[in-house]
């Protein structure tokens, strides 16, 4: 056991030396013999705990990524001889799988021969060509729900277990891609003559990073997650997944668990049923009546407690961002991507400290304008207990004028 664990402590000292050599300029190609040379000894699942490992001693998020397509051309041919997992028709991966299988027929039998006519075609083709091609990337963007869903049904699970490196690396990832592909539409709409080449490239780049996750998802987190989640964990998914949406297919949702209901170990969330009232200063109300005026609020609120961790949201009929109620219980830093971590935590402190009460900001959400404030919840004490999260809509509000009364 102690030669095992030294093994495996020597193999992350290396990869600790190839995260630097990338951090300092090297190429995937300059470190990939050195990484070989590890890896032959090692599984995919050792390498999520060395990434694990890493992560806790304080080694950035997006130094890990780095490596992600490292070990993933790595490991690549022997994953691709090992079958797919199997799981009954309607489950959850099931789904996932046939999402991903629809988003390869649409790069490969739609997108690719796009690009292969614009390359060829004549200045006057041109722009036929590329609205085409923008049709075609707002439909790969239906992604956006595929990876939503993934980060905030699935890590949280994962996260539960103690696997937190691969999720946080994963997410990165996802942005990357959701970047890419941003990037591609942006210069597909406002495509000029002589553009060609730059816009063939950057399409190319976000359809091979999009194969990229399939493969990693299909071959590495699918197999983590069939081992790792209980059936019950898979009833939570299935339950949420249409609040979010699904990715260019209409699944059958035709996957009946064995178990139906939850064990003691995993209570509901919510019991909207208790009888009997509440008293707060300024009147009583019961457990349905508090449920249902937090689902009817014109605005959407969070809260996270002193502790960080997520306890509640209002389920409002057109929230703007989206919740499940697997991010209860969840920490707050999980919750966002891992660029933007960092600063979550700062602003979180800064409530927590005094030095702030209260922070707003403000951003155009496609059609929307919207208004966020995190707030300072503090006891008749001063003391803290945790940070209301409050979004709104505010476009229509800024459309107001002149008055309308009551009584007209």
């Amino acid at each position: 056991m102690s030669e095992l664990i030294n093994n495996r402590e020597h193999r992350k000292q290396i990869i600790k030396e190839i995260l630097l050599d990338l951090h300092q300029g090297k190429t995937v190609a300059e470190v990939k013999p050195r990484f070989d040379a590890v890896a032959e000894e090692m599984d995919a699942a050792e390498l999520s705990l060395i990434e694990q490992s890493l992560i806790n001693e304080g080694i950035p998020v997006e130094e890990i990524q780095n490596l992600c397509d490292v070990h993933a051309a790595v490991f690549k041919d022997a994953l691709s001889e090992k079958p797919d997992i199997e799981v009954a028709d309607g489950h959850p991966i099931d789904i996932y799988r046939d999402e991903n299988q629809a988003l390869e027929k649409l790069i490969e039998k739609e997108i690719r021969p796009l690009l292969t006519d614009l390359r060829a075609a004549s200045p006057e083709d041109e722009r036929v060509i590329v609205m085409k091609l923008v049709e075609k990337l707002n439909l790969l963007w239906d992604i956006d729900k595929h990876y939503t869903r993934k980060e905030n049904l699935i890590f949280p699970f994962l996260e539960n277990y103690g696997i937190t490196a691969p999720p946080k690396v994963m997410w990165g990832v996802d942005d990357e891609i959701r970047g890419l592909l941003k990037e591609s539409k942006r210069m597909a709409l406002h495509y000029e003559a002589g553009s060609k080449e730059q816009l063939i490239e950057k399409v190319g780049e976000t359809l091979h990073q999009v194969n990229e996750m399939i493969f990693k998802e299909n071959k590495i987190l699918f197999p983590m997650l069939v081992e790792t989640l209980s059936e019950n964990d898979w009833v939570r998914i299935q339950e949420d997944s249409a609040q979010i949406g699904y990715c260019l297919i209409e699944p059958s949702l035709n996957w009946m668990p064995h178990k139906t209901s939850l064990t003691d170990s995993e209570p509901e969330v919510t019991n909207p049923n208790v009888q009997g009232y509440i008293k707060f200063e300024t009147g009583v109300l019961t457990p349905k009546e508090i449920e249902l005026i937090f689902s009817h609020l014109p605005i959407d609120i969070t809260f996270v407690g002193k502790d960080d961790l997520v306890k509640f949201f209002s389920a409002s009929k057109e929230r703007i961002f989206h919740r499940t109620r697997t991010i209860i219980g969840r920490k707050v830093e999980n919750c966002h991507p891992p660029s933007s971590v960092h600063i979550v935590e700062q602003l979180a402190g800064d409530l927590k400290s005094g030095k702030k009460d209260k922070e707003t900001f403000w951003l155009r959400l496609g059609d929307k304008y919207v208004h966020i404030q995190y707030i300072a919840v503090r006891d008749a004490n001063g003391e803290f207990v945790g940070v209301l999260e409050a979004t709104q809509d505010i476009k229509p509000l800024q459309a107001i004028t002149g008055e309308k009364r009551i009584t007209e």
